[in-house]
């Protein structure tokens, strides 16, 4: 007679390896990935996390599906830490401390974003674009009902200039002009909004 369980018994030490495996690849990969940019070594990927190259391809058949997953990874930590700072004290100090976090974010990527944002509906850079896009909205949204946040800018143009200063000081070295550029929008967001003529 066979053992009772000995089905169930084997199952999950193996999902639990496999998960493992899927988490030490995600992490080497975010390593590797900010050294050397998204066209970065599969197989030094799969050297750091410890595991062969067939273990690799098992859990990510191509390059687009670990940079899927790397992305969405740091991406639902951002979006994780937008909603713990909705309950802060100070709006303008949660939304001050969510865009530096971005932009810490958006410099390190080095292009993992863009590498997935292709034109097709559903594409998954286009699926963490819009998870960016609620965090901020959340958090800016919060700031203008207190009345702390100009009404007329939208979460697109906070996350958009955020961007584009990762993108204009994409070197280790212009951590501190980013940093600079962020406080001078972080002022712009609370100012007065510009009428035309």
């Amino acid at each position: 007679m066979a053992p009772r369980y000995s089905h169930t018994s084997v199952q999950p030490p193996r999902r639990t390896d496999a998960r493992l495996n899927r988490e030490r690849l995600v992490a080497a990969a975010w390593e590797v990935f900010a050294e050397a940019g998204p066209r970065a070594s599969l197989n030094e990927i799969a050297r750091r996390a410890g595991v062969g190259p067939g273990t690799l391809y098992r859990h990510f058949p191509d390059r687009s599906a670990l940079l899927t997953a790397v992305l969405r990874d740091r991406v639902e930590a951002l979006c994780e830490q937008a909603e713990g700072l909705l309950t802060s004290d100070s709006a303008d100090d949660a939304l001050a401390q969510w865009l530096r976090a971005f932009l810490a974010h958006a410099r390190a990527n080095q292009g993992m974003g863009s590498a997935l944002m292709v034109d097709e509906p559903g594409a998954p850079g286009r699926n963490c674009h819009q998870l960016i896009l609620d965090a901020a909205a959340g958090l800016l949204t919060r700031a203008q009902q207190l009345g702390t946040a100009r009404v007329d800018l939208a979460a697109d143009d906070l996350v958009k200039i955020v961007v584009g200063i990762a993108l204009s000081t994409a070197h280790r070295s212009d951590r501190e002009q980013s940093e600079r550029l962020l406080a001078l929008i972080l002022d712009a967001t609370h100012g007065k909004p510009h009428r035309g003529k």
